[in-house]
């Protein structure tokens, strides 16, 4: 795929970075630095930071027994200890040494589990806790262990000799004291947002002078700042970050509050924006919207971390910061992405996905985009983050936005999006008993000429949603018969959602115990193709599609509509 001149020099910069950075990493883990990383031990943990991931018993017992399940991947050791056994499996190697699984262990309660999960600790201290290398030691994942060692402390010490319990904290504060190091050498985003985290959970939870939680808090703060925008949504424009994130800071809340120490104002402030962000992604049925890295919504855990949202209301409306607008009215709910794309730093998760869109109403999604596997083959990624995987617009069977494929710099900065759209614009268009919004992008602009208008609308309480689509030149003209205008408007279904036609030939979207919807478009004849749903709770799962497919030199606008068989009569928007 080539990459515009722009396009290469960005590279070329963020590629200079980067390999700076793991040049001043490897000198951090040199023998020259390595004495950085030593110096006292703690006495003992003051106080165990709260954890609201979910646990589960049976996981315990299957750790009990040698079977390790981790990132969708199962590992049975056959005895072994699992940092002795060689894993070709990335997620699960990350897994395995991001300790999370210990909330598994205490939440058995169990001296069994308590021994177990020391004798894991234990095996890990012997086997990395001396050696700064691999996997083990990447920051990202130092930060997660930290935080779910301070956290499960009380389990891990349960029932310890002194030696160990001197060898565990001795091994926590030469992580921390790494990871103080390697913070500021971070990659942008999420993972150097939780190192901070991580570092004042440290602070609060372990004897340190007030200068430590000083300095811990304002670099939190400055973090904080600069990452969570001010519609609480993530510079990432993933809604699971601000999920995951969310899973850390409100324990990291509490946590100050429990130690008689006022939470900084960066960290009130952030909470207060990102629980309503939250519940601006979520449809009814509690599972978020499937844009930028989002795919299996856990619906335990959105209701754990939605108990601590005192906010009252409605969900917002408007997220510009973010990118995204929101129609809701009666029982449907409308999510759609007319933002642009993240910074490139942070855009290894996102998708060309803009001015796509999700619709449910009540507890059933009717149409969605494709999502992503989380645990599924990394060769399915990019399949899952192109246009075509999304309820929007893609010209010439191309994607708005272009994605970094050269072995080279994906080993080094991942599959970053590249050349997307550089301006994108929209106006909301309320009204008296309607909801809506007029977006555009110009993600093909660059190449084809041609800019993508989108204009939507709720009304008829809920039961109707009526769309068009625009494709226009920059100027406004009508794009040129240049063999350069073919456009494809996809309509995802989701898999539970059964398509029919109607003795009109009108296509009906019918769920079990849900009432169907039509889709109607009178300019061009709507086809039905197949799909694949990669955010299934299983695995992917096969689908539908509807697809326009049309010329915009002879058909620069189209409409569309969705209408609920018994709401409003359907009538041409």
């Amino acid at each position: 795929m080539s990459i515009a001149a722009g396009n290469t020099a960005e590279l070329g910069t963020l590629l200079a970075k980067e390999l700076w950075r793991k040049t001043r990493l490897r000198l951090r883990v040199g023998p020259i630095y390595r004495w950085r990383f030593s110096g006292r031990t703690p006495e003992r943990v003051l106080i165990a930071p709260p954890d609201l991931r979910l646990a589960d018993q049976q996981i315990a017992l299957e750790i009990y027994y040698g079977r390790f399940p981790f990132a969708g991947h199962m590992v049975e050791t056959g005895g072994q200890s699992p940092f002795h056994v060689e894993v070709p499996h990335r997620g699960w190697n990350r897994s395995l040494h991001g300790f999370r699984w210990l909330r598994h262990m205490r939440a058995a309660g169990t001296e069994l589990a308590a021994a177990n999960a020391r004798a894991l600790v234990g095996d890990w201290v012997s086997t990395h806790g001396g050696h700064i290398a691999g996997t083990a030691w990447d920051p990202a994942i130092t930060a997660r262990r930290i935080i779910a060692w301070l956290q499960h402390s009380s389990v891990v010490l349960q029932g310890a000799e002194f030696p160990f319990y001197r060898s565990y904290l001795k091994s926590l504060a030469l992580q921390i004291r790494y990871l103080r190091s390697m913070a500021r050498e971070m990659p942008d985003g999420e993972e150097r947002l939780r190192a901070r985290i991580a570092l004042a959970f440290s602070a609060l939870s372990l004897p340190a002078p007030a200068s430590a939680l000083r300095s811990a808090t304002r670099n939190l703060s400055e973090e904080l700042e600069r990452q969570i925008l001010p519609d609480g949504g993530h510079i990432s424009r993933n809604p699971m970050a601000v999920l995951e994130l969310l899973a850390d800071l409100l324990p990291l809340r509490q946590t100050y509050a429990n130690q008689a120490e006022a939470p900084p104002e960066a960290l009130i402030g952030a909470v207060e924006r990102m629980l309503p962000a939250l519940r601006f992604f979520r449809h009814q049925d509690g599972s978020l919207a499937r844009f930028n890295g989002m795919g299996v919504t856990i619906h335990d855990r959105i209701a754990a971390i939605m108990r601590h949202d005192e906010t009252a209301g409605a969900p917002l409306l408007h997220a510009p910061h973010s990118g995204y607008e929101r129609l809701s009215m009666g029982r449907t709910t409308v999510i759609a992405d007319t933002g642009l794309p993240p910074p490139s730093e942070v855009s290894n998760k996102a998708h060309a996905g803009f001015l796509s869109f999700e619709m449910s109403a009540g507890r059933q999604h009717y149409i969605v985009n494709a999502g992503i596997d989380a645990y599924g083959a990394e060769e399915l990624r990019p399949l899952s983050r192109a246009t075509a995987a999304h309820s929007t617009a893609a010209l010439n069977d191309s994607s708005s936005a272009r994605f970094n494929h050269s072995p080279r710099v994906h080993d080094l900065l991942g599959a970053l999006l590249i050349g997307g759209p550089r301006q994108a614009s929209c106006e909301r268009t309320d009204a008296s008993g309607t909801q809506g919004f007029v977006a555009r992008h110009d993600g093909y602009a660059a190449r084809f000429g041609i800019c993508h208008e989108r204009e939507m609308k709720l009304s008829a309480e809920g039961a109707l949603v009526s769309g068009a689509d625009r494709f226009l030149r920059e100027d406004g003209a009508r794009p040129l018969n240049d063999g350069r205008d073919h456009v494809t408007i996809r309509f995802h279904l989701h898999p539970d959602v059964e398509l029919l036609r109607g003795d009109n030939g009108q296509l009906v979207l019918s769920a079990a115990n849900a009432a169907p919807w039509i889709f109607t478009c009178h300019e061009v004849v709507p086809q039905v193709e197949e799909s694949i749903f990669f955010a299934g709770v299983g695995g992917p799962r096969r689908s539908r599609q509807i697809v326009l497919s049309f010329r915009a030199s002879q058909l620069p606008e189209v409409h569309w509509q969705l209408a609920q068989a018994h709401g409003a009569a359907a009538q041409h928007g």
